[in-house]
């Protein structure tokens, strides 16, 4: 019986890291903006924008809060480089 609370517990207490999940750096999201897309908003950013900057791409997206994130992404790679909060 112990097992089974302690098992839901951690369950329960996983859960709100799940809800938050973001991109992070060095994940893969791709080299052109469908793949990046689907790769960002699987991982949790709804992309509203790609813009070029100094020499990265930069994906502006929200999460689930509706916070805003810059994504950075090398074009050469599609590996994502650096994230920060818009704002």
């Amino acid at each position: 019986m112990e097992l089974k609370r302690f098992t839901l517990a951690l369950a329960l207490a996983a859960t709100p890291l799940s809800a938050f999940a973001m991109p992070a750096v060095g994940d893969m999201v791709g080299t052109n903006p469908a793949d990046a897309t689907a790769a960002l908003e699987k991982a949790g950013c709804k992309v509203k924008e790609f813009e070029p900057e100094g020499g990265k791409i930069e994906a502006k997206c929200t999460d689930a809060d509706g916070k805003r994130w810059e994504v950075y992404i090398d074009p050469k790679s599609g590996a994502v480089t650096e994230i920060k909060a818009d704002g």
